[in-house]
C-alpha cells in the first residue's frame, strides 16, 4: 500500500502529535519491505530409504497415507491405499511415495484429485489418474472413516 493512498481518517489515527502528515508519509514508505526474488527458506524434501524392501515400503505409504494431517486427505489416500496399493508394481509404488511426499502442501494432492487444479507434468501419472478417479467415487462407496489396518 502506498503511503500517498492512505485516507485522511488513517492521517489522523496514525500520524503521532506534532509530526506532520509529509514527514509521516516519508517515513511509512521507508518502512516497506519488499520480499526476496528467490526464496529464503528451503523445504526439507523426505529422506530416500535405499535399503527399503517393497513390503515395508508399502507398509510406510499406508501409514503416510493415513495420517497426512488434513482429514480430507486422510480418508482420500488411505481408501486409495486399502484399494489398490497391494496391487501396484515397485515402479507404480514409487510413483505414489512421489506423489504423497514431493508437494509440501497437502491441498495441493487435494485439489488436483478433485480436478480443482491443474495437475505440474511431475506429478501427473498414471498413478494420479487413478486417484483421480478414486476421488469421483462412481461406485458411490461409504468413505466416512478410513479403512482398518
Amino acid at each position: 500500500m502506498n503511503a500517498v493512498n492512505i485516507s485522511s481518517f488513517a492521517r489522523v489515527l496514525f500520524v503521532p502529535r506534532g509530526l506532520k502528515w509529509g514527514a509521516c508519509a516519508r517515513s511509512l514508505s521507508d518502512m516497506v519491505v519488499h520480499p526476496p526474488e528467490e526464496p529464503v527458506t528451503h523445504l526439507p524434501r523426505p529422506t530416500t530409504r535405499e535399503n527399503e524392501d517393497l513390503k515395508q515400503r508399502k507398509a510406510r505409504l499406508i501409514y503416510q497415507s493415513r495420517k497426512r494431517g488434513m482429514l480430507e486427505n486422510d480418508l482420500l489416500l488411505s481408501t486409495f491405499a486399502a484399494k489398490h496399493l497391494e496391487h501396484f508394481t515397485p515402479e507404480q509404488v514409487d510413483t505414489y511415495d512421489k506423489l504423497i511426499n514431493g508437494p509440501s502442501n497437502d491441498w495441493d494432492i487435494y485439489y488436483w484429485a478433485c480436478e480443482v487444479k491443474e495437475i505440474p507434468e511431475e506429478y501427473n501419472s498414471d498413478i494420479m489418474q487413478l486417484l483421480k478417479l478414486h476421488c469421483k467415487n462412481l461406485n458411490r462407496e461409504s468413505r466416512i472413516r478410513q479403512p482398518d489396518l
